[in-house]
């Protein structure tokens, strides 16, 4: 007979002028309801601790079952525009012994060409000082060392954001003294949205090799067991400033043609199919 029922149909004797330790149902209903529920979840739990135990023996012996699947490699890419150059302009400067001349020379310069940057409309946010550096210079000959001056040279990154204004950067820099310019870099300011749309289509590529598959294989897909991205990366263009004497750097010449073409953004998926 069930616990349970005992308890709920025990009706304890006892004499008049005495008092059962067990409260009958009218007594306290709320503490027979709990005791109730403590032996309905003790069955459960001992239910459970059997049936587990039983699974584990029969499991003694056989390997793990492993789902099939099938794995396919997909790939998306998506071309677009790009939306920053980015552009190294410094200048070096080959002083004396005064160091201190020698850094206000190069200083004058470096401050004209900022000031350049920022008239055509370049935000002070987007020119960063990319390097600083002072170092002596010496002659070495007749089994001597001789200091012979001092060298100051300081470097901006810019970025470009008007693309437009790439070649007017360039022949700003030629003209105001800049002797170290490279780039531009061209490249997407933010690219998470490109990404995403390479991955979809790189998703959508393997799905579609894994429906040609499945059917190829007679089996079915059933669900996605696991998912791995390799992004191919955003290369940034960087224009060649090998010619400058084409493009006018460092004498001052016209302003060079830069063309800015396009970015190829590629998604590299690799997704695993559960199939039955």
């Amino acid at each position: 007979m069930c616990l349970w029922h005992k308890i709920s149909m025990a009706t304890p004797t006892q004499s008049p002028g005495t008092r059962s330790f067990w409260p009958s149902w009218g007594e306290n209903r709320l503490f027979t309801v709990l005791v109730g529920i403590l032996v309905v979840y003790a069955c459960v739990f001992i239910l459970t601790a059997v049936r587990n135990n039983v699974r584990q023996h029969d499991a003694i012996g056989k390997a793990p079952e492993t789902p099939r699947t099938i794995s396919i490699d997909g790939t998306g890419k998506v071309t677009a525009p790009p939306t920053v150059a980015i552009v190294s302009a410094g200048v070096q400067t080959e002083g004396g012994t005064d160091i201190a001349a020698t850094q206000r020379q190069n200083t004058d310069k470096m401050n004209a060409l900022i000031t350049a940057f920022k008239s055509l409309g370049i935000a002070a946010a987007d020119v960063q000082t990319a390097n600083y550096s002072i170092y002596p210079r010496y002659d070495y000959s007749n089994g001597k060392t001789d200091l012979t001056g001092y060298t100051v040279s300081q470097s901006l990154t810019v970025k470009v954001r008007d693309l437009t204004k790439v070649s007017t950067v360039f022949q700003k820099a030629g003209e105001l003294g800049a002797n170290q310019v490279s780039g531009p870099d061209f490249t997407i300011d933010d690219p998470e949205t490109v990404k995403a749309e390479a991955r979809d289509l790189a998703i959508a590529n393997a799905k579609e090799k894994a429906v040609t598959l499945a059917k190829a294989l007679g089996v079915k897909i059933v669900r996605v067991a696991s998912f791995n991205e390799s992004s191919g990366g955003m290369p940034p263009i960087a224009y060649d400033l090998a010619k400058s004497s084409a493009l006018g750097i460092g004498g001052g010449g016209a302003a060079p043609a830069i063309e800015s073409g396009t970015l190829d953004v590629v998604s590299n998926v690799s997704v695993s199919y559960e199939i039955e």
